[in-house]
């Protein structure tokens, strides 16, 4: 329990997270009375062994309040950051002194989850500590008595790079080159072996240098004590302007407005990424600001890489990075104060009033970056972090800036400027797939460019070859270091999340379409609303996801890739197969309600399933909920289908063919419903089942006559016809011989057309069905009109449009008042027309049938003309044919424009 509190000291501990620690999932019944015993107790201990020690209740918990520096742990934190940023000298005393605090391994003897995770990385930390230590020492020229110690720790650490270079320097310097070269052979081999990776550039570099005894690996000479000016020196700690740095304009003008218009001199700008975590261009766009305005900020520039997505190490501490703007400022190592709030104290003072810049570069969160805020308002400070600072929002007032990836035109110029602008130009195909692959990412261009910079001579067309494969983009969109890396930029922000959230980043990663609402990401990952909510705002706080309109998530092209190369590591293969079932259940039932709503008629023979555990079904409501749900998530629907037949349920993607076809229907997305059908059809013919069969045939019939295709359609609807005999459905067969009359109207033939419907009609009263036989009645009357048998028509359509009326089916009494439009119209009763016509507008356009809205509309435009009301008919018609090309019905779109042309002004 002591333990509990000392490594937190003086923060408040929650009661639940104490219990965590102690007991984790062991906890005594009543655990709550158990712990406030323990710490009553541990209370009067204290009072009688340490009175400066002290257990206090809190709103929040309980916090453990002590001088940090009388924790060895503490204690040893402090004098490693201190050794980070002092002189060598100074540094070999105080890394001694931090490392004799260590008496073997932390916490040996407790076993709960919390104490094994502090354990590792308390002894990560020692490891790092002494590491830190073994370069100052071979630094001072010690590599002989750091031998026998580097043996040992390489053995226990075989996969270190960094101790593996320390190790081979030693036994250069000691004048054993060989047995240098032959621990770097074996290194290699339990890299290849074991990660499958060859050492990094800096240890090959290392390599390198003993082969060709490099000068440079001799004992460094000590270097002259500095001499110390009376005067302060002014900083100037920004590194070098970003080479290549080229567009962001507008995120430019945003920085200097912010620094223009604050209402005080001075402000606190945060820069931020989104689409993508990493690789985003945070730093250049800083550095680049900060150079454009330097000589706003005469009185210096600090800067400190705060390390917080740092693959190779922890994030630095206040205390290593004010010491670091100590000794920039000139402040002598012995007026450096012990203690770390004495040190930002000293550090805001000296800046006080100063015209300066400080950059905190790769902020691990707000709370790191506000320890160095300065407490002037002279100062301007610069932020980048992969988080969402909103911290420093709230409480210091902080502009947030956030940067998406770069605009085509910037991504080509960036490119341009790295290959150069002869090499761009011989191969503008090649640099457009290079530029399609990295899709924007500033880090991704980088990385392609040094790979061609490599080769020169290498045809680009090789390299976009390479990126052209999936599965193997992130493969080669490294140039072989961490910093050159889009796998290695993704995988810091990946490891710094949540269990929680990383798994539902892997499924997203997953899921079809190209973006994905909040409903469906609850059936992925089979969770409640609210725990979705929290990983999702983790993951766009991390910039892994963007929330583009509310409630809606897409990741970036190459962050998906790499979340699903994720899901392929991390997520069972049964976990990934029952996520994407859930997902397709969720796309299917809930679509199934939806089309219930728009068309109630369509599913009398359809029955579902259950969805799978865990999947739910949103909750749609009204014509037009329904309508704007289907808009919302049309590519989504169409993609679940294609995943349902990569992954062989046959059943699913036939019903996701049907209860999709009402809504393109109704939307006139021809390309989209013909391949919905195909897809359809193919799982039909591979169940076997004939009345499924004979559904798609004709289903895939009717959208090849809408969309031209009439030998086709013909094809489909007599395979249709006879797998609905087969199946002995006689409704079926009714719908057929509907479709095939259309088809033949379509191609000029209503007599045909009129000997099949009237085929329809008899096997519909059949039924007894009496929606079905209004809805045959009105085409009975449709094609009769078309042979100028208006009489006859007219009562057809009339007892259609009763039936419908009396069965409140809107679709049909739409369809059935655009046929008495047309009755009216060709029979010269041209104001009946308008006013039939026009019911049937507003119920197609109440419907979302925008196929038949544009058709009523051309009617419209016909009476008018008729009428003389040139006008009207001109903007009448024009609404029609743009509806038209918006359904890339070009022929349609034709005529009309023909009708413009001749319509007399």
């Amino acid at each position: 329990m002591l333990a509990a509190l000392l490594v937190d000291a003086n923060r408040v501990i929650s009661v639940d997270e104490l219990i965590d620690r102690v007991w984790a999932g062991r906890a005594p019944q009543r655990v709550r009375g158990t712990l406030h015993g323990y710490l009553s107790r541990l209370r009067q201990t204290l009072q009688g062994t340490a009175e400066d020690v002290r257990i206090v209740r809190q709103p929040g918990g309980y916090v453990l309040e002590v001088d940090a520096a009388a924790v060895d742990l503490h204690r040893f934190r402090d004098l490693v950051g201190q050794a980070r940023t002092a002189d060598d000298e100074r540094a070999a005393t105080l890394m001694g002194r931090a490392l004799e605090l260590w008496r073997g391994e932390p916490f040996a003897t407790v076993d709960t989850p919390w104490f094994c995770d502090l354990r590792q990385a308390l002894e990560r930390e020692r490891l790092s500590a002494e590491l830190d230590n073994t370069d100052i020492r071979l630094r001072s020229g010690l590599h002989g008595e750091l031998l026998p110690e580097l043996t040992a720790r390489a053995g226990q650490h075989p996969l270190d790079e960094r101790l593996t270079g320390q190790f081979m320097l030693a036994l250069y310097r000691s004048g054993r080159a060989s047995d240098a070269l032959t621990c770097y052979q074996g290194l290699r081999r339990r890299l290849a072996e074991e990660l499958g990776t060859d050492p990094g550039q800096q240890l090959q570099q290392l390599h390198q240098q003993i082969l060709t005894a490099d000068l440079a690996l001799t004992v460094p000479k000590p270097e002259p004590a500095p001499h110390t000016a009376a005067r302060a020196p002014i900083p100037r700690q920004l590194p070098s302007r970003p080479r290549s740095f080229t567009g962001r304009e507008h995120q430019l003008a945003a920085l200097t407005k912010a620094l223009d218009s604050a209402n005080e001199p001075g402000g606190t700008v945060v820069i931020s990424a989104i689409g993508g975590s990493g690789g985003i261009g945070k730093t250049w766009l800083a550095l680049h600001w900060a150079h454009d305005n330097i000589d706003r900020f005469p009185d210096g520039q600090l800067y400190v890489d705060l390390r917080g997505f740092d693959p190779s190490g922890e994030p630095v501490t206040p205390a290593a990075a004010v010491r670091g703007f100590l000794d920039a400022l000139g402040v002598d190592s012995g007026a450096v104060p012990v203690d770390v709030q004495a040190q930002i104290g000293l550090y805001r003072s000296l800046v006080q009033g100063k015209r300066m810049l400080v950059m905190l570069d790769n902020a691990a969160d707000a709370e790191q970056a506000a320890v160095l805020l300065p407490g002037c308002t002279t100062c301007t400070v610069l932020v980048t972090s992969r988080r969402r600072l909103a911290g420093l929002t709230s409480a210091h007032g902080a502009q947030m800036l956030t940067l998406d990836v770069l605009t085509d035109s910037e991504a080509r110029d960036l490119i341009h400027r790295h290959l150069g602008e002869g090499r761009a130009a011989a191969e503008p195909e090649a640099v457009a797939a290079l530029l399609k692959h990295c899709a924007g990412l500033p880090l991704a261009i980088s990385v392609v460019a040094a790979r061609a910079a490599a080769h020169p001579d290498f045809p680009l067309a090789v390299l976009a070859e390479d990126l052209q494969d999936e599965s193997a983009r992130l493969d080669a969109l490294d140039a072989g270091d961490l910093t050159s890396s889009v796998r290695a930029a993704f995988t810091v922000s990946y490891r710094a999340l949540t269990v929680g959230a990383a798994e539902v980043f892997r499924l997203v990663g997953l899921a079809p379409g190209p973006e994905i609402g909040l409903a469906a990401v609850g059936s992925l990952v089979a969770r409640p609303a609210t725990a979705v909510r929290a990983a999702l705002r983790e993951l766009e706080n991390a910039h892994l996801v963007r929330q583009f309109v509310p409630g809606r998530y897409r990741l970036h092209d190459l962050v998906r890739l790499y979340a699903a190369e994720r899901a392929g590591h991390d997520q069972p293969e049964e976990s990934r197969q029952q996520a994407m079932r859930r997902l397709t259940d969720f796309y299917l039932h809930t679509t199934y309600a939806g089309d219930r709503i728009l068309s109630p008629m369509h599913h009398q023979s359809l029955e579902l399933g259950l969805p799978s555990d865990g999947s739910t079904v949103e909750s749609l409501s009204g014509q037009e909920g329904v309508l704007t749900w289907f808009r919302t998530e049309h590519a989504c629907l169409l993609a679940a289908q294609r995943l349902a037949a990569e992954q062989g349920w046959d059943v699913l993607v036939w019903q996701l063919a049907w209860v999709l076809d009402g809504f393109l229907w109704r939307q006139g997305r021809l390309h989209d419903h013909v391949t919905l059908w195909r897809t359809g059809l193919a799982a039909a013919e591979r169940l076997g089942v004939a009345n499924m069969r004979a559904r798609a045939h004709r289903r895939l019939g009717h959208v090849c006559a809408r969309a031209g295709n009439h030998d086709d359609a013909l094809e489909h609807t007599h395979l249709a016809l006879a797998s609905a005999e087969e199946a002995g459905d006689i409704a079926e067969q009714a719908r057929v011989h509907d479709v095939i009359a259309w088809v033949w109207a379509k191609q000029g033939d209503d007599r045909q057309a009129l000997t099949h419907v009237r085929h329809t009609l008899r096997l519909q009263r059949m039924a007894e069905d009496p929606l079905a036989e209004a809805n045959a009645l009105n085409a009975v009357g449709w094609y009769e009109a078309r042979i100028d048998n208006y009489e006859q028509a007219l009562a057809h359509c009339e007892q259609a449009l009763a039936l419908h009326r009396r069965h409140a089916f809107p679709d049909g009494e739409a369809c059935t008042l655009d046929s008495l439009g047309y009755i009216a119209h060709s029979s010269r009763r041209h104001a009946q027309a308008l006013a039939y016509y026009r019911q049937a507008h507003t119920l197609f356009q109440n419907l979302g049938n925008n196929y038949e809205e544009a058709n009523t509309l051309a009617h419209i435009g016909d009476v008018h003309q008729a009428l003389g009301q040139h006008d009207q008919a001109r903007q009448t018609w024009q609404e029609a044919a743009d509806l038209y090309e918006t359904q890339h019905r070009k022929e349609d779109a034709k005529q009309l424009r023909d009708k413009l042309r001749t319509l007399k002004p």
